[in-house]
């Protein structure tokens, strides 16, 4: 048995708003083709068998109204507009009870000791929906609704969520201010979209705001510093990642400079983090990255520092 399962669902790819939106199933394709092309998928735990989430498991995240309302409003044709950003076609609701179904599934999987770890390669992205809205491209907030699981129903008592997205993880810190037992740290680019994060909210919220041009060393020094000794503080049973890939210097939604070695090199430090104090236990999710050629290089990268391969 590999330590590391590939999550992903056929679903994940209806869901498409625009030839030119940046969030396509293009992004997910660009995923497999780099995992097929490296070889790597033969060294995983390659799994397709992924539930819709329940509308009880996302209220645990989501007001029940909220979830409730999408179910509502999907559209039977065309495209339905939530916000500037955030649209819905008719099978955009099938996507996001897949995508937050895969993480629940990835919890589960590594809850019951069969995996050590899992990436989802899944969309549409979740770190953006807030407990009441959608927005910035997401519906419900994946990596919330598994991290309430983990507590819920695995019966732990304190998760940690890493996001490194190059945007602001705004959902996820709307869903949690006020739940000491998730800790949520994150770096992301300042002035950028959503233009909030810089403010200290709750103990249990970490956000580190960086300019635009920023390189892979200050995040370096930013998870040593920093992260590590706020993980040892907060001692998560399993540690929850919001993996956007869109800080990267190729993908042009931002104007950061990380390169593939330092999500390579990220990875691996929270993967022995893991590994020496919470079981090894990691659920990662996609989030953004939307240079298809970084993006895939990145995920890869990604993916070989969760399987230590």
């Amino acid at each position: 048995m590999s330590r590391t399962a590939f999550i992903t669902h056929p679903d994940c790819l209806l869901h498409r708003v625009g030839s030119i939106h940046p969030e396509s199933p293009d992004r997910i394709t660009e995923i497999l083709d780099q995992l097929t092309g490296s070889g790597l998928d033969g060294l995983l735990d390659m799994r397709d068998d992924v539930p819709q989430a329940a509308p009880e498991q996302l209220y645990r995240a989501h007001s029940p109204a909220y979830v409730d309302d999408l179910f509502e409003i999907s559209p039977e044709t065309g495209i339905r507009h939530l916000d500037p950003d955030t649209a819905m076609m008719p099978q955009t609701l099938r996507a996001a009870l897949r995508a937050a179904g895969a993480g629940i599934h990835a919890t589960e999987l590594v809850l019951d000791g069969r995996i050590h770890n899992a990436f989802c390669a899944v969309r549409p992205p979740g770190h953006h929906a807030e407990r009441l809205r959608a927005m910035g491209f997401c519906f419900f907030n994946n990596v919330a609704v598994a991290a309430h699981h983990a507590l819920a129903v695995g019966g732990l008592e304190r998760v940690s969520i890493i996001d490194f997205d190059v945007h602001h993880g705004n959902g996820t810190e709307n869903i949690f201010i006020a739940e000491p037992r998730v800790q949520m740290l994150g770096f992301f680019q300042h002035p950028l979209y959503p233009y909030c994060g810089t403010k200290v909210v709750a103990p249990n919220i970490l956000n580190s705001a960086f300019p635009a041009g920023t390189r892979g060393d200050k995040v370096r020094e930013l998870l040593t510093h920093v992260w590590i000794p706020a993980l040892e503080r907060h001692a998560p049973q399993m540690i929850f990642i919001s993996a956007g890939f869109d800080a990267h210097y190729e993908d042009e939604m931002a104007s950061m400079g990380l390169v593939d070695a330092d999500y390579a090199w990220i990875t691996r430090e929270l993967r022995q983090w893991a590994d020496a104090h919470c079981g090894g236990r990691i659920v990662s999710m996609l989030e953004g990255g939307y240079s298809l050629p970084a993006l895939g290089r990145s995920a890869l990268a990604h993916i070989r520092a969760l399987a230590d391969i």
